[in-house]
């Protein structure tokens, strides 16, 4: 594709990358590990573990799976716990094994548990003693074959391990009961790995790394196909565009996004391990008192999340009292930033929030804006070195600078599709090699991409994708219930909610009914906050419902 722009960008922002400078991210956390050796690599409720510990406890794990196990490379497990150390642990451990890291939702309900761990054909789940029970209700259904649990406390300090456990089971209550009589856990699983050999796989660059799960543009969620040469790539392009800002070993980035989203996982777990950084792993970034007492604690230099939560906290009267004199990077990703919360958030900090682009296809970075930005622009910046953007028409054609259509992107971080999907993944991958995103934007005259709108009928909540078809599946499922649509409603916290119409079989069904019902099978951010009931829906000349004119009355409303 022609890009005249491209000599007018930001020195260094489009530089190509070496993506062969590392055969996999085994190699990768390798060289990190021994050059950092001694610095603190993850910290979590005052508990640090430095990249030797971190070295050593994930090369235990490692042998713990192949060996205890006896799983193979190339077999899937699946992590299933909020930000916690035991997470990095495992995470590296299942990569050194030459196995599939499947990140799951901890707040996933069982249903949506039991199709991913299928879809995905998880043999083995680490999961916090917490969603324990969730697991319990549909481990039985599943391929999982070995379960190992552990408690939220469980590598801290024997004093502290005791009392963190004891208080989030008995006094807050946050452990329900569950029956998994064959589970271990992870602290006896390190134990037994630290006395087993480890046997280092081949591990090649297009071996898989991760089954990362989305609904893609449109329909039941499914497991995105990463690479380890993609998502090496996706570090390494994150770093082109942020090098000269961050300094090799000397950065504090703080992780409030959990680690199993795709952003996070990038950007905040593997570049900051690339670039010998340390990493805050904030447990419950809800908390937001306990949050901003955690930031006063450490003289943090990077810093990232979704909109809804730098909203939170420039509304928190406490965090006017943080230091902010290290910081240098804030960036917002996963939903749009807005002009109000970027406005305020560098008038309190005196530092600048970006925000980047980027889709769980694509390792997840796709643009990014620049550091030396003068304030929030409303764009989502440049594409990152090495990654090419096309806007296209509906028929297929490139347009010009200026006008508005979908965006498609081509680059080594670009997945190899989905998971046993080969129609799904034609549908987004052409035979180019070039992802059609779903995303319709447009580029200015100096470069800057902008996201207009959505293709498709997904709706995002706090960062979160929520595909109307599985609303709806779960919303008929009621008996009283004929026919549903679900669409997005802007919302100023959370970007959008979701709202759902609905034709009724018998009407005695009423909002607070349907709401309960969809609590069951739902998780939290994908349950309809807005119901509104109908006689009829409005349908094309085939029968098909159309979001599309619903979406329009609630704009105009």
């Amino acid at each position: 594709m022609d890009q005249p722009w491209i000599n007018n960008l930001p020195d260094g922002v489009l530089a190509d990358i070496d993506a062969a400078q590392y055969s996999s991210l085994v190699e990768m956390f390798e060289i990190s590990v021994a050059k950092y050796a001694d610095k603190p690599a993850f910290i979590n409720m005052g508990a640090t573990l430095t990249y030797r510990k971190l070295e050593e406890r994930s090369r235990a794990f490692a042998a713990y799976l192949q060996n205890e196990l006896k799983l193979e490379k190339g077999d899937r497990v699946a992590l299933m716990m909020p930000n916690v150390l035991q997470y990095p642990i495992a995470l590296f451990g299942i990569l050194r094994a030459g196995m599939v890291v499947v990140n799951v939702n901890p707040l996933y309900t069982p249903r949506e548990l039991k199709h991913q761990l299928n879809d995905s054909g998880a043999k083995a789940i680490v999961v916090v003693s917490n969603f324990a029970r969730t697991l319990e209700k549909v481990v039985d259904e599943t391929t999982v074959e070995s379960v190992i649990i552990t408690g939220l406390g469980d590598l801290l300090s024997a004093p502290k391990r005791t009392l963190v456990n004891f208080v989030v089971k008995y006094i807050k209550k946050l452990v329900p009961k569950y029956d998994l009589p064959h589970a271990i856990s992870m602290r006896l699983a390190l134990q037994k790995g630290r006395r087993m050999q480890y046997i280092k796989p081949e591990v090649e660059p297009e071996d898989l790394a991760f089954l990362q799960y989305t609904g893609g543009t449109t329909g039941v969620s499914k497991g995105a196909m990463l690479s380890h040469a993609n998502v090496v790539a996706n570090v390494l392009q994150a770093d082109g565009a942020y090098n000269p800002l961050l300094a090799n070993g000397k950065e504090f980035m703080v992780t409030a996004l959990p680690l199993y989203h795709v952003f996070a996982l990038t950007v905040n777990c593997l570049l900051f391990i690339h670039k010998g950084g340390k990493n805050l792993l904030i447990t419950n970034p809800r908390d937001i008192p306990g949050f901003i007492a955690e930031l006063k604690k450490y003289p943090f230099t990077a810093i990232t999340g979704v909109n809804t939560l730098f909203n939170a906290l420039v509304h928190n009267e406490e965090f006017k009292n943080v230091d902010f004199s290290k910081l240098k990077l804030a960036m917002g990703g996963g939903m749009a930033v807005q002009r109000a919360v970027a406005d305020e958030w560098q008038q309190i900090t005196k530092t600048k929030l970006l925000e980047g682009y980027g889709l769980t296809e694509a390792s997840p970075l796709v643009t990014c804006c620049p550091y030396d930005l003068e304030a929030y622009n409303g764009s989502i910046g440049f594409p990152a070195p090495s990654t090419l953007i096309q806007v296209r028409s509906e028929e297929g054609q490139i347009l010009p600078m200026g006008e508005v259509g979908e965006l498609y992107v081509k680059g080594p971080q670009v997945m190899q599709g989905y998971w046993q999907r080969p129609e799904d993944t034609k549908e987004v991958i052409g035979e180019d090699g070039w992802l059609s995103t779903g995303d319709i934007g447009r580029m200015d005259e100096k470069g800057f991409f902008y996201i207009v709108d959505r293709k498709k009928d997904m709706i995002l909540v706090s960062g979160f994708n929520v595909f109307p078809n599985e609303v709806e599946d779960v919303v008929v499922l009621h008996p009283k219930v004929l026919e549903a649509a679900a669409v997005g409603v802007p919302h100023d916290v959370s970007g959008e909610i979701v709202k759902i119409f609905v034709v009724a079989k018998d009407k005695s069904l009423n909002e607070k009914e349907l709401i309960k019902h969809c609590r069951m099978h739902l998780t939290g951010y994908k349950i309809p906050k807005l119901v509104e009931f109908r006689d009829e829906l409005p349908k094309s000349n085939v029968g098909k419902i159309l979001r599309r004119e619903l979406r329009d009355e609630v704009k105009k409303a």
